[in-house]
Parts: structure tokens; sequence; C-alpha cells
């Protein structure tokens, strides 16, 4: 009977806890829904203290105080904002406006090739109907390129109004400051408000948060930039026009595994058979850029930058996306990854917890073990 009342209670204790969190999560939820439209300078401000608050601990280490450390970490940061803003906001703003003025004539190029193409030997090889294979052809090629226009459209309209947001230059890099500067210490305090009974248990899951989330915002962040530039001086090496947009587009969109490459091959390889038909060499040279790029990226900079340990699948990932940012529009897709690896630990921790509750084992625990197979008449 001990055991069963212990039982009991600890299901009871199990089934508090949920409810807790439950209405934790339902809050939050309701929060960002309620002040989303504000919350962006906010959001990129904490997102910006989490990303280089190791670069500040670091500067610590080298005897700089925490105020020192986060100035000379923000005026680093706003200088390299400004010559980003002063040089490659205007070289992708001119590619963009040109690259839309041109889809037109791209797609009436792409379009003349595939009618032009003539299939007759798979037809005799295979009974394809060639007619019906160029008209597939032709509405494959129409959709593609709508798809890709219509995204690049999205993304020049969202950083127009992204950068238009005054609010975004001023309030964040203010907010950064405070974040990155009080970083501990609200560390400290938010560990204190933990339940005594249960701050290890609380400790071991933010570790483990935290881990995953900083495997994935700073590793895949480092290495989505690493790829935009690499993916950029490579086509433009190659003189393929539009070079530093493709390349850092994709590069930038490589957070989601391997859409952000597949994206970039295709439009690349599009572009480049418009600009350098018939020299298919010139074609294979952009091709093998995202080749390269996968080969380094998949064998040096994940194991080094990321690694194994963030567990985010790329299918939870993408619904994430699409489900937070259906939802809360840019911050969603700024909170977006974070809360996707948060809830995969709080997920695994629950089915962990479950596994050992009563719920789940019952009371066979306490039942006498059962034999397999046949004991045997008794004596």
């Amino acid at each position: 009977m001990d055991d069963e009342a212990a039982d009991a209670a600890a299901a009871a204790a199990f089934r508090k806890q949920i409810r807790f969190w439950l209405i934790s999560a339902v809050l939050f939820v309701g929060f960002l829904y309620l002040f989303s439209n504000i919350l962006l300078p906010f959001v990129a401000g904490m997102t910006l203290a989490y990303f280089l608050d190791p670069v500040a601990d670091r500067l610590q280490r080298f005897g700089l105080s925490r105020l020192m450390a986060t100035v000379v970490i923000l005026v680093c940061f706003l200088i390299f904002l400004v010559l980003a803003l002063v040089i490659i906001v205007p070289v992708l703003a001119s590619q963009m406006a040109d690259f839309a003025a041109k889809v037109p004539g791209y797609l009436e190029k792409l379009q003349q090739l595939v009618t032009d193409f003539n299939p007759q030997w798979l037809e005799q090889r295979f009974g394809v109907d060639a007619s019906g294979l160029r008209q597939a052809l032709n509405s494959v090629v129409t959709a593609g390129f709508g798809f890709l226009s219509t995204i690049f459209q999205s993304i020049w309209s969202s950083g127009v109004a992204l950068f238009s947001v005054a609010s975004l230059f001023i309030v964040t890099p203010v907010v950064a400051f405070y974040m990155l500067l009080d970083w501990d210490r609200m560390v400290s305090v938010v560990d204190s408000w933990v339940p005594r009974d249960h701050v290890q248990t609380v400790r071991q899951i933010a570790r483990d948060i935290n881990v995953a989330v900083a495997g994935f915002v700073r590793g895949q962040g480092t290495l989505c930039i690493v790829l935009g530039i690499m993916y950029a001086a490579g086509l433009t090496l190659t003189g393929l026009n539009f070079g530093v947009l493709i390349g850092l587009f994709a590069g930038l969109v490589s957070f989601i595994p391997y859409v952000g490459s597949l994206l970039g091959l295709v439009l690349s390889v599009g572009v480049a058979i418009v600009q350098f038909w018939p020299d298919w060499t010139m074609v294979v040279a952009v091709a093998c850029v995202f080749f390269v790029g996968q080969f380094i990226e998949g064998n040096i900079l994940q194991p080094r930058l990321v690694g194994k340990s963030v567990g985010l699948h790329p299918v939870w990932l993408m619904f994430a996306l699409v489900a937070f940012g259906a939802m809360f529009g840019f911050v969603g897709l700024l909170v977006a990854v974070p809360s996707a690896a948060a809830v995969a630990v709080l997920v695994r921790f629950a089915i962990s917890r479950y596994l050992e509750s009563p719920l789940y084992n019952g009371h066979s625990k306490h039942a006498p073990a059962e034999t397999s197979g046949d004991a045997g008449p008794k004596k």
C-alpha cells in the first residue's frame, strides 16, 4: 500500500508539472501573438546578445570588464553593420532590381531553348511523346521561375520594410547592449526563481536547451554566412550574372538543410544556361561551385561549427519555420529555430519522464517477473 500511495503521489506531481508547463507555453504563445507587431527590435536585440555572449565571456577571460567587453563587441558590430549597409546592400539592391527586370527575358530564352529541343531519340527509344515532353518542360520552367521570382520579391519587400523601420536600428543596439551587459546576472536571477526541489532538473534541461539552441543559432548562423560568402565569391569568379545575389541567397537559406543549396543550384544553373549557352563548360563550372560548397560544408564546416549536438530534424525545422512565420510573421521566423530546439529538448525530457512514471509502468514493477516457455509440472 505504501508503494501504491507513493506511485499515486508521483503521478499527481507529474500531472501538476505538465499542467504548469502547458499553461506557461500557452501564455508565452499568447504574448507573442498579442505583441508580435512591436517585438521585432527586442527579439533581434536578444538574439544578438545571445549570439555574442561567448565573445564577451572570452574577452572577460582576457582581463576586460563586462562593461568594456560589451562596448568593444557592439562597436565592432556597428562598424561591420555600417560597412555592410554601405558596400553590400547597394550591390544587392542593384542586382535584385536588375534580376527582377530580366526575369521575363530569361524565361523567354529558356522557353525558346526548350522549344528548340528535339527529343526524337527519347520518343524512338522510350516511346515518350515529344510534344507532351516539350509542353511539360515549358510548364516546369514557367512555374519554377515564377516561384523563384515570388520568393525574391517577398524577401525584397520584407527587407525594404525591415530596413525602413527606424526602431530596428535604434532599439536593437540598446537592447543588445543591456542584455549582453546583464546576461550572466539575469541567468542567476532566473535560476534563483526555480523551486529548489527541481533546480537540478531545470538546470539540466536549460543546459540541454542551450546546447541545442547555441549549436544551431551560433553554429548554423556562422555556417550560413560562410556559405553565402563562398557561393557569392565562386559564382562571381565564374562570371555569372547576379552571382553575389544568388550566392548570398543560397547561403542564408542554408539554415534549412539542403534547401538553400538546391535553390541556389537550380537558380544559378538556369541563369548560366541562358547566359553561357551553348558553352556547357561554364554551366558545369557554375554547378561545381555548389557541389564543392556541399563537400566543404559536409566534411569541414558542419562538423566544426555545428557538430552533432543540435538534434533538429529537417522536417521539424521546416514545420517550425512555416508555423511560426504564418502565426507571427518575421518575428516568428526569428524565434522559430530556438523555439523548435527548446520544444525538442522538452519533448525528449517529457518522454523520458513518462517512460519512468507510474502512468506508463503502472504496477508492473511490483509484479513477479514472468518466465518464458513452459516451466513444466510441479513436483
